[in-house]
């Protein structure tokens, strides 16, 4: 099955970097049956590349507020995301992307990170960190991504 993984995120904003970051660590070492393409904050500008590529699933990933602790990962239903769990730093909001791509991706799921912060020129914290290296690690080794929990 061929997917990528659309991260989203402001480098610039703390824990809103956990897209880029995840980005960045599946170039320089990538998963099995995934391409990556970061969106970074304006993710608008690169869903031709997506559909370009006509993946069978699109994991999109981004730091969401869901009131867990900071690093926690929860799969978010494409029905919340457009109700809630938006960090709008972004240029437009996730839901109509989601809604552009379901055109022509059949599975899209959003993996949601809890951030710590997201102020301008925080730091990523600790345990957003830690959870941008367990993803990391659980799509190389090929786990089942739709077995995360859910908000």
């Amino acid at each position: 099955m061929s997917g990528i993984v659309f991260t989203v995120g402001n480098v610039l904003r703390g824990d809103d970097a956990a897209g880029p970051m995840l980005a960045e660590r599946l170039e320089a070492d990538p998963a099995p049956g995934w391409t990556v393409i970061d969106g970074g904050q304006t993710p608008e500008n690169h869903t031709h590349a997506v559909r370009a590529a006509k993946p069978e699933r699109v994991l999109l990933v981004d730091a969401a507020e869901m009131g867990l602790e900071p690093g926690e990962m929860r799969l978010i239903d494409e029905a919340a995301v457009v109700e809630h769990f938006l960090i709008t730093t972004h240029a437009i909001p996730l839901s109509f992307l989601i809604q552009s791509l379901r055109e022509s991706v059949p599975e899209i799921l959003f993996l949601g990170i809890q951030p710590q912060g997201t102020g301008f020129y925080e730091p990523v914290s600790p345990a957003v960190e830690k959870a941008v290296a367990t993803l990391h690690g659980l799509l190389r080794d090929g786990s089942a991504i739709e077995d995360f929990p859910r908000v």
